[in-house]
């Protein structure tokens, strides 16, 4: 019972990494109908950011308040600079883009930093476990992480749906003509909205770097999970993401644990494939 209760508890965390991910990559995606392969340089660059700022200072806080606003930065000057010249073009000229910003950020990350994975050890006050249950004890550390992506997640709910800035972004979206004759300024949100999925992408390196690796190329293998993410939850809904990305992270773990590691391994694409079959445009597609 123990061993199950824990691999819940690590599958839904997961999960939610994966959703802070996938978040950003669905917004962007769905609404800008923008294919940035480039997210996971992102998460990457997040994490080598905040691994190099608390090597620096030994603290992971200033880490994470440096890394999520220059993440979020170099996420605005690649939108403004290269990505907004292809919102027009057609999805492959995208793809070809974005993986050349991916290829660049992987050897610029290595001229910068090394080819040697970074250490991001945890600050002592989160190295610790916590009892949950008799004879159940789990990380604080990815209770932290749990917590975050819950919060991130309501709050990203509530600014999309329930505030005038979501009310812009949706309208952007659905047609930027009329939304612009109207007064709004698509450009500038549409910035802000790339600037806001980067912070989420770096949030996620960061958040993940003391559990995995910090190393060149960390963000193609999540970059390759959000996408799963984005599909089944359907393009462009954040509410499709939170429980696609929960769906993934339970698969993916228990299948991992259950499973022949051949078939564990398959075990979300199997997930894909299958809820493709009955809903193929995602389980909460925006439109349609």
């Amino acid at each position: 019972m123990e061993l199950f209760a824990e691999q819940l508890l690590n599958g839904v965390q997961f999960g939610v990494t994966l959703f802070l991910m996938a978040s950003g990559l669905t917004l962007v995606f769905g609404i800008m109908n923008f294919i940035n392969l480039a997210h996971g340089s992102l998460y990457m660059i997040g994490a080598f950011l905040g691994a190099a700022v608390q090597a620096a200072t030994g603290s992971f806080l200033v880490g994470i308040l440096v890394a999520v606003p220059a993440t979020a930065a170099i996420g605005v000057a690649l939108e403004l600079g290269l990505f907004r010249r292809f919102y027009s073009r057609n999805h492959l000229d995208q793809v070809l883009v974005t993986f050349g910003i991916v290829l660049m950020a992987n050897e610029a990350t290595r001229l910068v930093f090394g080819p040697v994975p970074l250490r991001m050890p945890l600050p002592e006050m989160l190295s610790g476990s916590i009892e949950l249950l008799p004879g159940l004890t789990y990380p604080t550390f990815r209770l932290v992480v749990l917590g975050v992506g819950l919060a991130v997640a309501g709050l990203l709910w509530l600014v999309v749906m329930k505030t005038r800035l979501g009310m812009w972004v949706r309208a952007g979206s659905s047609n930027r003509a009329i939304a612009g004759a109207m007064g709004v300024d698509v450009g500038m949100v549409f910035a802000g909205l790339f600037a806001f999925g980067a912070a989420l992408a770096g949030l996620a390196g960061l958040m993940a770097g003391p559990i995995l690796a910090v190393q060149v190329g960390m963000g193609e293998p999540i970059l390759i999970l959000a996408l799963v993410v984005t599909v089944i939850g359907g393009i462009g809904s954040i509410r499709g993401a939170f429980v696609a990305a929960l769906m993934v992270g339970l698969v993916d773990t228990f299948g991992r644990v259950m499973l022949p590691p051949a078939l564990g391994s398959m075990a979300i694409f199997l997930l894909m494939a299958a809820i493709l079959a009955f809903k193929p445009k995602g389980l909460f597609p925006v439109h349609g």
